[in-house]
């Protein structure tokens, strides 16, 4: 089954290194290699070695790791009182990993997802993105950044309430100045893809909670972005629903797409791969579970 459309990114993001001998990987756009397409649009990667790629050789912290926080804090000054919401968080999230993020209000959980998304700075630490120092970056070095590597899903679904369906998935290409002919086609096949083939011409308030939770999704993916980042994805749905919301994260999240979820639900974190538990701004718990279990983990949240 294929997520993404035709027309993908052209180009490389920055070298991730990989072993000791100077050797780069290259990650192409999904579904294009040189030469020609690539049949199943995972990502697509080349070996380079230093010389060529000619920049110097980057740190062992960010061997094959997506994200890299290093010793991250935000600080945010309320009159003459400091609020400490995060405090010298390391964290390394893997290309192709899930990964939830839990703990009580206040704990700092959406303050780490704003900064992991590019939608707030940290107070101090370096923020490595597939190797790229995100500190160095200009506002607009930034916006770009948002639109080509990340996906948003939020528990409210923040649609457009005066754009159809298929014109709020078609947003994030026209930011991304591609033509009307080309936002359209994609946008069509992602709300194919999501199950909302019948529904693309209606507006938010005729779609019910899941299908427009769907049409979020399907907006976060139509840009083929590196990570999914979901802020209580399945907070405002049914169980029922909920659950087909975190079918289709897993089916994204197995086709090679990193997906970070916020949530206070333990059935949610469970369908992660990963899970890290905040409490007063730090990571208080870091547990991983055994890939080969994923199928009897879904099995007890449908049941």
């Amino acid at each position: 089954m294929t997520v993404f459309g035709a027309g993908g990114r052209e180009g490389l993001v920055p070298p991730v290194k990989v072993g000791r001998d100077g050797g780069f990987l290259h990650r192409h756009s999904r579904g294009r290699v040189e030469g020609g397409r690539h049949s199943d649009h995972r990502p697509c990667w080349r070996r380079e070695s230093e010389e060529q790629v000619g920049q110097p050789t980057p740190s062992r912290d960010i061997l094959m790791a997506l994200v890299v926080f290093d010793r991250i804090s935000k600080r945010y000054d309320v009159g003459d009182i400091a609020v400490n919401a995060l405090r010298d968080i390391s964290l390394e999230i893997s290309l192709g990993s899930s990964l939830a993020i839990m703990g009580p209000s206040g704990s700092g959980k959406s303050t780490l997802l704003g900064i992991l998304g590019c939608l707030d700075t940290p107070t101090s630490g370096r923020y490595l993105l597939a190797g790229e120092d995100v500190a160095r970056m200009s506002p607009a070095g930034l916006a770009e950044l948002r639109c080509r590597r990340f996906g948003f899903v939020f528990q409210n679904f923040n649609l457009l309430p005066r754009l159809t369906a298929l014109e709020n998935v078609e947003m994030p290409l026209a930011y991304a100045g591609q033509r009307q002919r080309a936002r359209r086609f994609k946008a069509t096949e992602m709300l194919k893809r999501v199950g909302l083939a019948e529904r693309m011409t209606h507006y938010p308030s005729q779609l019910s909670g899941g299908q427009q939770q769907r049409v979020a999704i399907a907006r976060a993916l139509v840009n083929q972005p590196d990570l999914i980042l979901a802020d209580e994805p399945t907070g405002a749905l049914d169980s029922a629903t909920g659950q087909e919301i975190l079918d289709l994260l897993d089916e994204v999240n197995a086709e090679g797409t990193t997906v970070v979820v916020v949530t206070h639900d333990k059935n949610v974190a469970s369908a992660m791969r990963r899970t890290i538990t905040l409490s007063d701004g730090c990571i208080g718990a870091d547990t991983s579970r055994d890939p080969g279990s994923d199928l009897s983990v879904r099995r007890l949240i449908a049941s």
